[in-house]
């Protein structure tokens, strides 16, 4: 074992910790810093670290640049049109009575597949206000609900950024990783589900004053444990995205809570009638991609046994149905249907172009860091490969009685429990796992759904999220920790059997 080698990989991912916690850099600056430390303390010559970075970097977003850019621009358009909300309201209705906590779980996974959680959040929010209002009770459960919901697919499902990074810096297929997300995201829902009907009742009178006024005004609370008198002030929260503000007093001629978010699609024309987005349409732009890529994923699955090309390394050129699914099943096709869909089926014809063009440029700024990030993390790999640290890593993790799937895993989730965010996470995870897949005899699809999962431990204080859905749900102090920290904690928990027992096929 080359201690050089391994004490490299230990100060290259603490350099990302530090950097990220305690200087003024983010963690783009840190990934490529901790490139460079890791390569050169690794032996590697200035010249080749610095080629090895670039190589990685430039070779990353070659494959999910473009991707992740289209992916958030679609949940842009979800978001400003109002589709969003439109699915939640149904999965809400299609539910029914005493399944609402169901309802906000479902609701979450489905809308953070394309929308950022923090910004889904607060869209979903009011909904999860509106039915315990109408209910006169259990707002904490709704919300826990609505909230991990979303943190299982924001974690496991593409096109949401992160799992779209690490499918590229692994080289797992798209389309595979939606079917495993997705099949995780199913398993994990009842735990969930399970965890905020325990939890929430018990922190029900916990809630903040503020919070609990905005919620059940005018209405008496019938729940145990939710105690307090009610008030007839009306109270709405603020929309900026990600904000996590307390409840501020509802201004004159605002809506209330429970009403839609008012979008400016433009003024609606003279005599016509105001814009709503139906559930078929609403959900177009979201269900066509993940279709397109999936099926795509299915044909040449099929088309390559048909063939005998098992191999993956074998030279495979699709055929009749397969090779056309190949070309408008590829990502970047697929995602292009869906943005065109997003922006001439949810938004009215009389929306002014510019202010499509500028959603289009928020779309783009949002997604900017994160495709850095990605090929930042691209850059990690590639060091990590050409350094040699990745096969004495790779050497040394043999020798211990260990899975080799739990690497990946826990390597996202101690970055994740170091700096917070998720994303990082799994792109550190994965950088570090890029090079163990073929000497571990692990799979491109195994690791990625490992460094998705681990990621998604015990979000707390340095968590953004964190402080959007306690500051909304009104949590604080302890009972945020056990409300918030403890559902994250227990879907990752929940997903590492599941990942065992996915490594039996995968």
């Amino acid at each position: 074992m080359d201690v050089q080698l391994l004490l490299a990989l230990v100060l290259g991912i603490a350099t990302i910790v530090v950097l990220v916690l305690w200087t003024r850099l983010d963690a783009f600056v840190a990934l490529l810093i901790a490139a460079l430390v890791t390569g050169l303390l690794a032996g590697l010559p200035i010249g080749e670290t610095i080629a090895s970075i670039t190589t990685g970097f430039g070779n990353t977003l070659g494959s999910i640049g473009i991707v992740i850019g289209l992916g958030v621009a679609i949940g842009k358009m979800l978001e400003v049109s109002g589709a969003a909300e439109r699915l939640a309201r149904a999965f809400v209705k299609a539910l029914g009575r005493g399944r609402e906590h169901w309802a906000m779980a479902g609701t979450g996974a489905v809308v953070s597949i394309p929308v950022f959680c923090d910004s889904g959040y607060v869209i979903m929010n009011p909904l999860a206000r509106s039915i315990a209002r109408r209910i006169r009770g259990r707002y904490v459960v709704l919300a826990l609900a609505l909230g991990c919901g979303m943190t299982l697919t924001h974690h496991l499902v593409p096109p949401t950024p992160g799992p779209l990074a690490v499918a590229g810096i692994l080289g797992a297929q798209i389309g595979a990783l939606i079917l495993a997300g997705l099949v995780f995201t199913l398993l994990l829902i009842p735990v969930v589900i399970g965890y905020a009907a325990w939890m929430g009742p018990k922190l029900e009178s916990e809630v903040n004053e503020q919070v609990r006024e905005a919620v059940y005004a005018g209405v008496a609370e019938t729940t145990s444990g939710a105690t307090g008198s009610a008030s007839a002030a009306r109270t709405i929260t603020s929309n900026r995205q990600g904000s996590g503000d307390i409840p501020r007093p509802i201004e004159e001629g605002e809506p209330p809570a429970d009403e839609p978010l008012a979008h400016q699609l433009g003024e609606t024309p003279e005599g016509g009638k105001p814009h709503k987005v139906g559930l078929l349409v609403a959900s177009l732009p979201l269900f066509v991609p993940l279709l397109l890529i999936v099926l795509n994923t299915v044909t040449t699955a099929i088309d390559r046994n048909a063939l005998g090309a098992l191999d993956p390394d074998q030279e495979y050129t699709p055929t009749g149905f397969a090779g056309v699914m190949a070309f408008i099943g590829n990502p970047v096709i697929a995602l292009l249907v869906g943005i065109i869909l997003a922006v001439y089926l949810l938004l009215p014809r009389w929306t002014p172009r510019r202010r499509v063009h500028h959603w289009l440029a928020e779309a783009a700024a949002s997604a900017g860091l994160i495709i850095l990030i990605t090929g930042a993390g691209g850059a990690l790999g590639q060091v990590l490969r050409d350094s040699g640290v990745g096969d004495e890593l790779a050497e040394a993790i043999a020798q211990l009685a260990l899975p080799s799937v739990l690497v990946p895993f826990l390597v996202a989730s101690l970055v994740r429990l170091a700096q917070g965010s998720g994303t990082v996470a799994m792109i550190t995870a994965a950088s570090v796992s890029a090079p163990l897949v073929i000497e571990l005899g692990l799979s491109p699809l195994l690791a990625a759904l490992a460094c998705c999962a681990g990621s998604m431990v015990f979000s707390y204080f340095n968590d953004s999220y964190f402080w959007v859905v306690t500051r909304f749900t009104g949590l604080d102090g302890t009972a945020a920790l056990q409300g918030w920290s403890g559902i994250t904690t227990a879907v990752w928990a929940a997903s590492l059997p599941l990942l065992l027992i996915a490594s039996l096929f995968l």
